[in-house]
């Protein structure tokens, strides 16, 4: 590298070689803090669900137990779809700077993150339901009213305890009713998690590949640095030797000219002299 090339380095103004390629994008940075958010409320959601379902099967198992892990399914449902729909555009997001690149990958594997915790949960929640509703519908069948039984005997005690039999009926077959209502709505909710994760599971295959995609740029973009950073050094090697030998070499020439002006100093001392 010749000296000129390295002048001509050094003299770049640093204000263009620092100068960012691109702007920050305002309506990138309001729409990912606002994902952001509800992404948090997901993860705290989960944890929230997670506890619940925990409780099914157990002696804390209750009505009111399975009301809250419904509702907490729904609204974790409907959060996955909403915040993965804004993944997937922000994913579609063009011209970022490198700042906000790192925000659009990071959101997008938080998500998918939240998303595979969320999948398991529900596989737990699932088989505790199916387990809960045969249980139920087996403990039923046994109890069937129907296998009383029963005697047309026309005698007055028998009678009586005909009576009693026919109330027993009466009172189980309300009981059988109301039981059986309540399986049918867990078995109710049990398609209706089916369903879901179906549907979401289509949502978190398309995040994955986005995630994908975005590693293969990420790799890209770290090798450029690598690249860069290599260079930059073997440059900056180069500088520093150029340097040394041109201080080297101003040291050379001071030395040549003081010999010089002494030497011409004794000549002309010399032809006075003469």
């Amino acid at each position: 590298m010749s000296f000129n090339r390295l002048s001509s380095l050094e003299s770049q103004p640093t204000q263009y070689r620092d100068e960012p390629e691109t702007q920050d994008d305002p309506e990138f940075n309001r729409f990912s803090e606002d994902l952001s958010t509800k992404l948090f409320s997901l993860t705290s959601n989960i944890a929230r669900l997670s506890q619940q379902i925990n409780l099914l099967g157990t002696k804390r198992d209750t009505e009111r137990v399975r009301e809250r892990v419904h509702d907490l399914l729904e609204e974790a449902r409907e959060g996955f779809q909403d915040v993965g729909d804004g993944i997937k555009r922000l994913s579609g997001w063009e011209n970022l700077n490198a700042s906000q690149k790192y925000t659009q990958q990071k959101l997008s594997r938080e998500f998918q993150a939240s998303g595979t915790e969320f999948q398991t949960i529900q596989r737990i929640a699932l088989e505790k339901q199916r387990a809960s509703a045969s249980a139920a519908r087996s403990a039923l069948d046994a109890n069937d009213p129907g296998s009383l039984p029963y005697s047309d005997s026309p005698s007055q005690q028998q009678q009586s305890q005909v009576q009693d039999q026919d109330q027993v009926r009466l009172a189980s077959q309300d009981e059988v009713d109301f039981q059986d209502s309540l399986i049918v709505e867990r078995e109710s909710e049990i398609r209706n998690i089916e369903q879901s994760v179906g549907e979401l599971n289509e949502l978190f295959r398309d995040v994955a590949h986005i995630v994908h995609e975005q590693g293969a740029q990420l790799d890209t973009i770290h090798g450029n640095v690598v690249n860069v950073a290599g260079d930059t050094q073997q440059a900056d090697i180069e500088l520093r030797s150029a340097s040394k030998y041109q201080k080297s070499a101003r040291g050379k020439a001071c030395c040549l000219l003081l010999v010089l002006a002494v030497v011409l100093t004794i000549i002309i001392v010399a032809a006075v002299l003469g």
